[in-house]
């Protein structure tokens, strides 16, 4: 029996839940940006499914493999444990137009932020409320997205991710 749907949270990465050094794929080179695992587990807290949607080109550009950005994101979840936090469901494209390997390489990949694909696709996965949802990211391609995909979408220009999200925590 399929539960009953809730908001979701879907996060960018990149510049939303890490500093965005660019191409981050090794948990050496990873540094969470202040209040992030704070504010997954605050939603969690309240119910949401968090969910985070990346677009990672690097893969097809040659520069990391899919099973580091698998590796980098079990680190991450066993990070976000560590404070109660968890993240739902992890969601990446390797997708580019000018992706290096020809596997890789796609016009215009559905998957790849600013279209919807990655979001869309965690909304067939999970019973999500998408009119209660909510999409944060760094770039004017990731509030497309969430738009897009029928979410209410904001940008997140840095600092404190806690911060930033709290009054829509106190709102939900």
């Amino acid at each position: 029996m399929r539960p009953d749907p809730r908001p979701a949270l879907f996060l960018d990465r990149d510049g939303v839940l890490n500093e965005d050094p660019g191409y981050v794929h090794r948990w050496e080179d990873f540094r969470w940006i202040p209040g992030a695992r704070e504010a997954v587990a605050a939603f969690n807290a309240a119910g949401w499914w968090v969910f985070v949607v990346t677009n990672q080109s690097g893969v097809g550009r040659g520069y990391y493999t899919e099973a580091d950005v698998r590796a980098l994101h079990d680190q991450m979840g066993r990070s976000l444990a560590e404070v109660g936090g968890r993240i739902d469901a992890f969601y990446y494209c390797p997708d580019h137009p000018d992706a290096a390997e020809e596997a890789y390489r796609h016009p215009d990949p559905p998957d790849r932020k600013p279209n919807p694909g990655m979001l869309l696709k965690a909304m067939a996965d999970w019973p999500v409320d998408a009119a209660r949802s909510l999409m944060v990211g760094d770039k004017p391609g990731d509030v497309e997205a969430g738009e897009r995909a029928g979410v209410r979408a904001l940008k997140f220009e840095g600092g404190d991710l806690m911060a930033f999200l709290a009054e829509e925590l106190e709102r939900a």
